[in-house]
């Protein structure tokens, strides 16, 4: 099983498995260190590493753990499966459809700025709001994929409003009729027990729809998050070791003999920086890659 999910992780362009292997895995860890703690009396120490995934309600403790703004979108709930089986279907049916078109780099840095933008109207709603109902008055802690997964559906309706998808019992239904329906549930559902959790939807939806708009007029409002883990994979990358050869000098010559070609051109070099940015410097053939390497030493 570990190799299988190890493969399927590893693929090209499949950035919406690997967050939900990624989620996945969480359930599992967080699942199994509950249990334990419970059989062996262990329940604080269990209360302490749960706090360290759920997004508090109120500004004074979210500033002690401001990491969970991202831990949170990873974490579900563990009382009840249909959280996270709901979430991760929504996140393959529409990321798939997200990946084909746009690629696994703007998928995983919505993802992200969904999540983060979800957290931050749910902040706000329980701290700005002056005289807050009830729903609202509440101490709270949030957790769950689902305002990620509303900027990533919200997107993708954007970009494809007319893709259809086939359900059960419906049969063809167009993918905007769909996320319309699921941000009305939303906002009906916003002054109810998961007053915070439909509010953070509403962010990641707001979030989704921007972004695809901003994107479309040629400005990538997750290119940052994308060169940040760029930069943290090269450094768990294992660096190729370096060959030094001799050979003797050829006579230098100004230009290239008549009809010997360079071997590339500029718009060739830059497809190429395109293809990295878009699917990263594994995604590039061999040839590709000596091409390159060879501009780099002009």
């Amino acid at each position: 099983m570990f190799e299988e999910f190890k493969n399927a992780f590893q693929r090209y362009n499949n950035g919406h498995v690997q967050l939900i292997i990624i989620n996945l895995a969480v359930f599992v860890a967080m699942g199994i260190i509950m249990v334990i703690s419970k059989f062996t009396g262990l329940e604080q120490l269990w209360s302490v590493i749960a706090e360290q995934f759920h997004i508090p309600s109120r500004f004074s403790e979210f500033v002690t753990r401001p990491w969970t703004i991202i831990t949170y979108m990873f974490m579900h709930d563990l009382t009840s499966i249909l959280h996270i089986l709901f979430n991760l279907l929504f996140l393959y049916w529409f990321g798939k459809l997200f990946v084909e078109y746009l690629g696994s780099d703007k998928l995983i840095a919505l993802y992200l700025l969904g999540g983060i933008a979800g957290a931050i109207l749910y902040l706000m709603a329980y701290n700005l709001i002056p005289n807050p109902p009830p729903f609202l008055t509440a101490p709270a802690g949030m957790v769950g994929a689902s305002a990620a997964i509303f900027a990533i559906m919200v997107a993708t309706a954007t970009l494809l409003p007319n893709y259809t998808f086939f359900l059960l019992f419906l049969g063809p239904v167009k993918i905007k009729y769909i996320v319309g329906f699921y941000i009305f549930l939303s906002i009906l559902y916003s002054v109810g027990d998961n007053a915070g959790g439909n509010i953070a939807h509403l962010g990641g939806a707001l979030m989704g729809f921007i972004y695809m708009k901003q994107l479309q007029a040629g400005v990538n409002w997750g290119g940052w998050i994308t060169v940040t883990m760029d930069w943290f994979k090269d450094l768990f990358k294992e660096k190729p070791k370096v060959k030094v050869s001799y050979r003797k000098e050829r006579p230098t010559s100004t230009k290239p003999p008549s009809g010997e070609k360079s071997g590339y051109t500029q718009e060739e070099i830059d497809r190429i920086l395109d293809k990295i940015s878009e699917g990263g410097y594994e995604s590039l053939t061999k040839d590709e890659k000596e091409k390159l390497f060879n501009a780099s030493k002009k």
